[in-house]
């Protein structure tokens, strides 16, 4: 999908509007391994995601935690480093064979506001949905359980049991890799 039908499709920017904003972004090709973005960057990184996978994830002593998979057309960014101009809490690294991406350069962003009108309205929507989708994962590890927590992933975004490796799926849905495997062998879906 081009960048201005993303646009359009996620923030409603018209497309001959998107057309203009799409010119501020760059066509980005990184290969698996690769970092979006590293923990303790200071970069203000925002990227539309238009192939391939991202892991943001963070060390802790005795392991990896995956906090998010980001997959085709979402928004990719740290949030915290990029509102709060801090260094990036995450590292969003590819775990796809490649990832396409329309990133904008740090000194792009502020130009987004001249060009868009409403632009702090949607930017506005954009973080509300983020909110969202965090209250959503927040109310799950609450109060569904791992078999629960794994059927509602595998509803929402099948797709990902196709190209992730399950060790972070695992994670990111807070289980071990064994409990996953033996939810996954019981059939629940």
């Amino acid at each position: 999908m081009d960048l201005p039908s993303l646009l359009h499709q996620h923030l409603r920017i018209p497309l001959p509007q998107g057309e203009e904003i799409a010119s501020l972004f760059r066509h980005d090709r990184l290969k698996k391994g690769d970092y979006f973005l590293k923990r303790g960057q200071t970069d203000q990184k925002l990227a539309f995601l238009v192939t391939g996978y991202l892991r943001v994830w963070a060390p802790t002593p005795n392991k990896e935690i995956t906090q998010w998979i980001f997959s085709e057309h979402y928004l990719v960014t740290d949030l915290y480093c990029l509102f709060f101009r801090q260094p990036a809490r995450w590292n969003i690294q590819v775990i796809s064979e490649e990832a396409l991406l329309y990133s904008l350069p740090e000194d792009h962003y502020q130009r987004l506001s001249a060009l868009v009108p409403n632009w702090a309205t949607l930017e506005k929507m954009a973080l509300a949905q983020c909110f969202a989708t965090l209250e959503d994962r927040v109310f799950g590890f609450l109060s569904y359980s791992a078999p629960e927590r794994y059927a509602r992933l595998m509803e929402q975004q099948p797709e990902l049991f196709n190209h992730v490796p399950l060790q972070y799926l695992a994670s990111m849905l807070g289980m071990t890799p064994e409990t996953l495997s033996r939810i996954r062998r019981k059939g629940i879906s």
